[in-house]
């Protein structure tokens, strides 16, 4: 049966920046629409531009130009079309290796065991931490034990954003469960201030900063 179209607003090949697969080679899939506003986002295009409707077998061809390399689906908010399953099985099915990268406020069942889910939990200072879907975390945990490879973020605006987070990740023992990263904005709390923290908590997380805008600064696009 056929699905709708998906709305995209942007297919690119570039250096994956974030998550634990920083520096590789990898296909971004970028779905417009969100259902969040944060404070820092540096995606808007995606929720005040309609997008480019596509099926799922022109997304797969896009990226067949590429064999092998990693795919990532990301936004905006990709569960919010439904068609996004499908292309998330499609891509297994071609054997890629794909990424999905979610704000965390919708559910998580439906995704695939074999697609590695980066959950960008919301902190205070990103006005968005009232949509964190909290059955995600036990979902997480359940996919773990069944040998899934997923990921949490944690963008940080602050030093209250950084305090936060800490109490999350130790509250939950997240660092136990799965890889845990700590990503600065870096025009509002300072990387190396957030490193000396780590140093100084002796916390179980990544430090993370974004590759791509320290290869490409000012390019908001495409990268």
């Amino acid at each position: 049966m056929a699905t709708e179209p998906l709305l995209v607003s942007e297919l690119f090949y570039s250096i994956q920046g974030e998550s634990t697969r920083a520096g590789l080679p990898c296909l971004f899939v970028r779905l417009a629409g969100c259902n969040l506003r944060c404070a820092y986002c540096d995606a808007s295009y995606t929720w005040d531009e309609t997008g480019k409707p596509m099926n799922v077998a022109d997304i797969v061809a896009w990226t067949d130009q590429q064999p092998g390399v990693l795919v990532e689906i990301t936004g905006g908010e990709p569960l919010r079309q439904a068609g996004v399953y499908p292309l998330m099985q499609t891509l297994l099915d071609a054997c890629r290796s794909v990424l999905l990268e979610t704000n965390g406020s919708l559910p998580l069942c439906g995704v695939p065991d074999a697609v590695g889910i980066i959950v960008d939990l919301k902190c205070p200072d990103s006005g968005m931490a009232g949509h964190n879907l909290a059955d995600n975390l036990a979902f997480l945990r359940e996919r773990k034990r069944r040998g899934c490879f997923d990921e949490i973020k944690f963008v940080l605006s602050s030093l209250d954003d950084y305090h936060w987070a800490r109490e999350v990740v130790e509250r939950h023992r997240l660092d136990r469960v799965l890889p845990v990263l700590f990503s600065p904005v870096r025009e509002r709390l300072d990387p190396a201030t957030l490193a000396q923290l780590l140093l100084e908590h002796r916390l179980n997380v990544r430090l993370q900063l974004q590759l791509h805008t320290l290869l490409w600064p000012g390019q908001s696009r495409g990268v």
